[in-house]
């Protein structure tokens, strides 16, 4: 019985040290930001259904056009942080051909975000989170024809990327401004995670920077 018991808490560290694990690295950091997204974007309509809490995961997925294009982003982003994960594990150099696969996949998913934000009726986020991210992520994949040229192509990539999140987080501070009018702990909830999974996505961002070096 002793055995039995002392076995659980050495299952759950390994679980919990294999989970921090990873969240490592640039590609770990996404995807925790990216898990943050999409867990609290669940609950909160689940919370705020007036329907079935299996009827509110499906609208959030694929309720409408625009559901559908975030959820296509984010399985694609998901899968792109995973390869960022598996190029970095080692550390610096990471593997060139994950490496590649993680900005491409980055790429694609900025650009269905770009719909869906527009579909939403937010055209300046779309361009920026949007268009300019994945111009930044492409560039980052395909950067190499600029290689010999006098400018350094792959930070100047990179740092389209990280200026891509300004307007996104600029937008997120004013709805946490707002919702402080409401008064209430829901109000802030949607602002306030965003503003975490934004800090973490800015934080895998300069990451990949400081690897371009």
């Amino acid at each position: 019985m002793t055995q039995t018991f002392d076995a659980q808490p050495n299952k759950y560290s390994e679980y919990i040290k294999h989970f921090a694990e990873r969240m490592r690295g640039p590609g770990g950091t996404y995807n925790l930001g990216n898990l943050i997204g999409l867990v609290s974007g669940i609950s909160l309509q689940v919370m705020h259904g007036k329907v079935s809490a299996a009827e509110s995961v499906v609208d959030y997925l694929i309720g409408n056009a625009s559901s559908l294009w975030l959820t296509v982003a984010t399985l694609v982003f998901i899968v792109s942080g995973e390869a960022y994960f598996r190029a970095w594990k080692n550390g610096f150099p990471p593997d060139v051909r994950l490496n590649w696969w993680g900005d491409f996949l980055s790429g694609i998913g900025a650009l269905a975000l770009g719909v869906a934000l527009f579909l939403l009726g937010q055209p300046i986020l779309a361009a920026t989170a949007g268009l300019l991210h994945a111009f930044g992520k492409f560039g980052s994949a395909f950067h190499g024809s600029w290689v010999a040229r006098q400018l350094d192509w792959p930070r100047i990539f990179r740092w389209l990327v990280v200026f891509s999140r300004m307007p996104a987080l600029g937008a997120t501070a004013i709805a946490i401004v707002h919702a402080s009018a409401a008064g209430t702990l829901m109000a802030f909830t949607a602002p306030v995670t965003l503003l975490v999974c934004y800090s973490l996505w800015l934080r895998a961002d300069l990451m990949l920077l400081r690897g371009s070096s």
